[in-house]
C-alpha cells in the first residue's frame, strides 16, 4: 500500500532540524568530548576541551548556534519505496532551509556561483542527497557543514597496488596536513570504494554515524580504531595546542569498486559535528 506524504511536511521538518542541529550538539558527540577530556593528560588540551563543553552547554540553554559558521545545509533523505511524495521535493527542502535559517537567525553562507560570489541571502540551495530504501517512511537528516573543516577534506584515486597501507597513509596524511585548521578535535569520515563521486559521498555519510557505533564489519572496525590511534599520536591536539585528542572518532564506509581502482575520500568535520535526524 502506498503512503501519501506532502512535500511541505518534509520542508517543515527540515526547517526545524536546521535550527536544532545548529544549537544542540548530538549526545554521542558530547559524550566523546567528555571522555576525551577525562583521558587527556596535557593540561592546556584538557582546558580547551572544558571550554568546548561550556560552549555547547551555553548554546543549548539559550538556545543559540554552537558555532558562528552555521554551515551549508546538507540534507540526507532516505525515502521509502512505498511513499508517494506530492509536490516539488527540491523546492520544499529549500523552502525549509530558507525558513529555518531565517527564523533561527543562522548565518547565511551560500554564494550563488563558485566564481560569481554573491550570497544567495537565504543559505539555499541545500546540498540534497536522496536514497531509495524499503518501507513507507522518510528519514530526514540535516547536517550543517562548516567549511573550516570541509576545506581540509581530500580525495585520491589510489592504485589497487597501494593496498591497505596506501589507504592508511593517505588518511593520516590528510589529517596531518590539516593541522589545527579544522578546529580539532575532529571527526574523520572516510569513504573507500565506489567511484570518484561515490567515495566522497560515503565519506560525508560516515560523519552521520554515531561516534559510539563502529563499522559492523570487524576488519573495518579495527581499522577505524587503528587510524584513530595513529591520528591522535600526531599530537595536534584540541585547537592545535598539543595533546592526544586530535580526533574524536574515525568512521569508515566502504563500497565495491572497479578492479583497476581504489578511491579513497577523507571528509573532515570539526568537534561541532552537527546533525539531527527525524523519521516521518
Amino acid at each position: 500500500m502506498i503512503r501519501e506524504l506532502q512535500a511541505h511536511q518534509i520542508g517543515e521538518t527540515v526547517a526545524r532540524l536546521c535550527v536544532e542541529a545548529n544549537c544542540f550538539l548530538p549526545r554521542d558527540v558530547q559524550a566523546r568530548i567528555g571522555q576525551s577530556r577525562e583521558a587527556e593528560p596535557w593540561a592546556p588540551a584538557r582546558e580547551i576541551l572544558e571550554r568546548i563543553e561550556e560552549n555547547y552547554h551555553i548554546a543549548a540553554e539559550r538556545p543559540q548556534p554552537i558555532c558562528q559558521d552555521t554551515g551549508v545545509a546538507c540534507v540526507f533523505l532516505e525515502i521509502g519505496q512505498d511513499v508517494h511524495i506530492s509536490g516539488d521535493l527540491r523546492e520544499a527542502v529549500d523552502a525549509g532551509v530558507r525558513k529555518g535559517y531565517a527564523e533561527g537567525y543562522l548565518r547565511k553562507s551560500v554564494v550563488r556561483d563558485p566564481l560569481d560570489r554573491v550570497n544567495t541571502g537565504d543559505n539555499t540551495p541545500a546540498m540534497l542527497y536522496t536514497e531509495l530504501v524499503p518501507g513507507d517512511r522518510v528519514k530526514i537528516t540535516v547536517a550543517p557543514k562548516g567549511f573550516g573543516s570541509e576545506n581540509m577534506s581530500q580525495i585520491k584515486m589510489l592504485k589497487p597496488s597501494d593496498g591497505l597501507q596506501g589507504v592508511k597513509d593517505f588518511v593520516v596524511k590528510v589529517v596531518e596536513e590539516a593541522g589545527p585548521n579544522p578546529c580539532p578535535p575532529i571527526v574523520v569520515g572516510v569513504g573507500v570504494g565506489g567511484t570518484f563521486d561515490k567515495a566522497a559521498y560515503l565519506a560525508k555519510k560516515a560523519l552521520m554515524r554515531p561516534l559510539d557505533q563502529r563499522n559492523p564489519q570487524p576488519f573495518y572496525a579495527a581499522l577505524e580504531q587503528e587510524l584513530l590511534e595513529k591520528i591522535n599520536a600526531l599530537g595536534v591536539g584540541p585547537q592545535g595546542f598539543g595533546g592526544q585528542t586530535t580526533a574524536l572518532a574515525v568512521n569508515i564506509e566502504q563500497y565495491p569498486t572497479h578492479i583497476a581502482g581504489l578511491p579513497v575520500a577523507v571528509n573532515i568535520n570539526c568537534h561541532v559535528t552537527r546533525h539531527k535526524t527525524e523519521v516521518l
